[in-house]
């Protein structure tokens, strides 16, 4: 299994990454959250730095958590869980479930993002819950990594949900190493704002050389 960063593909249906050995995904704990994928990326068996970043890693990098990026969304689910095709960051495709979609509203203005679930139920149990969420913004590319974050949630009982900007992170690929296959967003998951939550781009060895 790949790691780190992975981690939350399998927990979250991706299953092309690794897995922690205790994880936060899905929380809404965002202190503990970055405390975590800290923690993993100090780990060599699951980070996914290149060995330069690795021996001098100090930390991720992140906005300042803003609670206007923590909105409430509201869930419609996806009656008959239609297959959603989803290109990879090395050409392939994977096909996740489209368990269904998000409505929310950031400063007065309404979005939606697909909530995916992967084909194949994951092996652990706590990861059959969870909903992946990749979407890219308007920092992409910029302040953010080009190729777009996730996000993990737990499925809701009803049909409202918690949509918290400040836990997206960044997949494997955004730190260098060109071992991993993510999942990139589909132009349905494009967000025309600005999201300044979670983690920012990651300047990896390789780009300043």
């Amino acid at each position: 299994m790949k790691q780190a960063f992975s981690t939350i593909l399998i927990l979250f249906a991706l299953a092309i990454c690794g897995a922690a050995q205790e994880t936060e995904y899905g929380t809404n704990d965002v202190r503990r959250f970055r405390e975590m994928r800290d923690r993993d990326f100090r780990n060599a068996s699951l980070s996914p730095l290149l060995r330069e970043d690795f021996i001098n890693f100090k930390g991720l990098l992140y906005f300042a958590e803003d609670e206007k990026f923590a909105v409430k969304a509201k869930l419609e689910r996806t009656a008959d869980k239609q297959i959603f095709t989803v290109p990879t960051s090395v050409g392939t495709s994977r096909r996740y479930l489209k368990y269904g979609v998000l409505k929310f509203e950031i400063e007065g203005k309404s979005y939606t993002l697909i909530a995916f679930q992967p084909e194949s139920a994951p092996k652990k149990e706590e990861y059959r819950s969870l909903l992946f969420i990749p979407f890219r913004d308007r920092t992409s590319g910029k302040e953010t990594y080009g190729a777009g974050r996730y996000m993990d949630i737990k499925a809701p009982t009803g049909d409202e949900v918690t949509l918290n900007f400040n836990l997206a992170y960044n997949p494997s690929c955004a730190y260098g190493s060109e071992k991993y296959s993510c999942p990139l967003p589909p132009k349905e998951n494009f967000l025309q704002v600005e999201i300044k939550a979670g983690e920012k781009a990651f300047p990896y060895a390789a780009q300043k050389r």
